[in-house]
């Protein structure tokens, strides 16, 4: 039984086909990622597969069952994570979360915990009592997430789970979602950073122009690619000790606070993350030179 099973997936608005007889099968415990340019359907299916949206056919299981046939069931099985800020503003972290645990039917003591241990695990329990608008945009991220949870699905959606995420705080949530695949919660992660596809997934496809172009392993995909340049932003002024911890990443200072650096086959962008905490050197932010995920899409369509 697959965790997901897409069959001859098609989606038309109006005139216009957004999904092209997608196929697609996730295995249970499987850490899954979906690559996309803008416009290319992600959200559609997404939205399709929570039944926000109608499809025009063909078949779409989740954990086995048939989304036309049990749809309640299969809703069950999944936590999603949405791009879009969507609870209450004015509500307070905790109520949130427990008014998500009413709608699956869980009991308030069994929900309490729930919403005790997740708002813990991602940083928030100090927040618990603050109102959502209260919270920075990362917090809110969190808050999705610890929301999605609370029913313990057996597959999590996370639709770019770290925008307004800084660098630090990214990498525990990373570490926090791979503990989560680790005990068998099966996750697909849109996203359209390659950095994260291969600093957590196991498999992924590209979406391009509504179809699948690409079903692969992330290690086979990533043999595709010789290297990356990553251009980082500081906080505080680069040292010429800075650039001497990093220099195993061919580290070049563009500016007081801008760093370039190369990450070859034999690193990852988490290698780098690790060096830079390890030795405080705090990120404001970070951005590909080259965008490596376009180079591929159109190495992959010519």
């Amino acid at each position: 039984m697959k965790a997901i099973k897409i069959e001859k997936l098609v989606k038309n608005y109006w005139n216009n086909q957004v999904l092209k007889e997608v196929n697609l099968e996730i295995e249970q415990g499987d850490f899954f990622a979906l690559l996309w340019h803008n416009g290319a359907g992600k959200t559609t299916m997404i939205s399709i597969m929570t039944n926000l949206v109608n499809k025009n056919s063909w078949k779409v299981e989740i954990n086995g069952v048939d989304i036309d046939s049990d749809f309640s069931k299969a809703r069950s099985f999944i936590g999603v994570v949405p791009q879009e800020f969507n609870f209450d503003m004015f509500a307070k972290v905790k109520d949130i979360c427990m008014t998500q645990a009413g709608y699956y039917g869980i009991s308030k003591s069994i929900a309490l915990k729930r919403v005790d241990y997740y708002l813990g695990k991602l940083w928030l329990a100090e927040k618990a009592n603050a109102k959502a608008r209260e919270l920075s945009g990362g917090m809110k991220r969190r808050l999705m997430i610890a929301r999605a949870l609370i029913h313990e699905p057996k597959i999590l959606v996370l639709d770019e789970p770290t925008a307004w995420v800084d660098v630090e705080l990214r990498q525990s949530m990373w570490e926090f979602i791979k503990e989560l695949n680790e005990k068998w919660t099966t996750i697909l992660l849109t996203t359209h950073y390659l950095e994260e596809v291969e600093a957590l997934c196991k498999n992924v496809a590209i979406i391009n122009k509504w179809e699948i172009i690409e079903n692969t392993s992330v290690k086979k995909l990533l043999s595709k690619l010789d290297e990356e340049i990553i251009v980082l932003d500081t906080i505080k002024v680069i040292s010429s000790l800075d650039i001497e911890i990093i220099e195993t990443f061919n580290a070049r200072v563009l500016s007081d606070n801008e760093i370039e650096v190369i990450i070859s086959k034999k690193h990852s962008l988490n290698d780098l993350f690790e060096l830079l905490i390890k030795y405080d050197i705090k990120i404001s932010s970070f951005r590909n030179k080259v965008n490596r995920l376009e180079k591929l899409f159109l190495d992959m369509t010519r």
